[in-house]
């Protein structure tokens, strides 16, 4: 059953944003962190039937007020390129039903007004950078490890595309087969970043839900030397100012100074700044929007879709 949460508006421009994440959907409408008018969540099934429940949601609201645009933070791999005919797709997923699904086309139709689409990480980040942690920066990485580990952010002031768009959560760290002998759970890579320290990945090693293991447990400080292997990768090739980790892994308070320590231990003193040096807690840090980001990230999207 849909859980539906309501709060008091504070001002007239009004937004659509959709988390569409690969187990639920978030939808919500309102204008920022202060200001969520209505909030709905349901189970994510196939393409047809989640998302009539979406529309019908935003239907349902713009006939009492007039949505600008709704933004979609999308679980991937997506289309992000607004000049590619397949923008606003889910492409190659493993989801089943999902590959190949025009979301962006199929909300325009419906709903007639602008939509904003990109992916879960980079909607996350366009949210923090607005309203959270990483208010005032212009290059930054937003990562999430959850049930799965992905990246993306902004680059001298512009969310981070190319080629396709960032997969951070698929790059190779080492692996020491000998102190962990499990494979990885990546089903295309194995022991890739996201094969090793996803949530899946801490349950099939220890054989226990991550969230079940007592915080010295020896799973946290491998997990926090997986971490920080990938953090310190990033830091080197792309000089972000913050580094932003959510996701419900890092709901284990104990791996931030993990990390952080381990970073600098990597670092090796190779990167000489204060910020790695002296303030890593303000350089390795929580989202400012917490477990909102998803949700306030696809309202940003819709923000910036229409332009305001």
């Amino acid at each position: 059953a849909a859980s539906i949460n309501r709060s008091r508006s504070t001002t007239n421009a009004l937004y659509g944003g959709i988390e569409a994440g690969g187990t639920k959907f978030v939808c919500a409408v309102g204008s920022g962190p202060e200001d969520i008018r209505d909030e709905i969540r349901f189970p994510t099934t196939a393409p047809d039937e989640t998302l009539p429940l979406a529309i019908n949601f935003f239907r349902r609201y713009a006939g009492q007020e007039t949505l600008a645009a709704i933004g979609v933070s999308c679980f991937g791999p997506v289309d992000p390129n607004p000049a590619s005919p397949t923008f606003g797709y889910v492409t190659t997923t493993p989801k089943p039903h999902w590959a190949h699904t025009d979301v962006v086309g199929r909300l325009r139709h419906a709903l007639n007004i602008p939509v904003g689409f990109d992916t879960d990480v980079n909607g996350a980040a366009l949210g923090e950078h607005r309203w959270g942690a990483a208010q005032g920066l212009d290059t930054f990485v937003y990562l999430t490890i959850g049930t799965g580990l992905g990246g993306g952010g902004m680059v001298n002031g512009q969310l981070l595309h190319g080629l396709m768009h960032a997969e951070m959560g698929h790059t190779r760290i080492p692996h020491d087969w000998e102190h962990d002998p499990y494979g990885g759970n990546c089903p295309y890579h194995g022991d890739c970043w996201e094969g090793l320290a996803c949530g899946p990945a801490i349950e099939a090693r220890w054989q226990t839900p991550g969230q079940d293991l007592a915080p010295n447990h020896p799973a946290w400080a491998l997990e926090a030397h997986y971490l920080a292997l990938g953090v310190a990768n990033i830091t080197l090739m792309l000089s972000p100012q913050r580094i932003i980790m959510g996701g419900g892994v890092m709901d284990q308070q104990q791996l931030f100074p993990l990390v952080r320590k381990e970073v600098q231990t990597l670092l090796n003193g190779y990167v000489q700044k204060p910020e790695i040096l002296e303030r890593i807690d303000d350089y390795i840090v929580p989202p400012g929007l917490g477990n909102r980001a998803g949700v306030l990230g696809a309202i940003a999207l819709a923000i910036h879709a229409a332009g305001a």
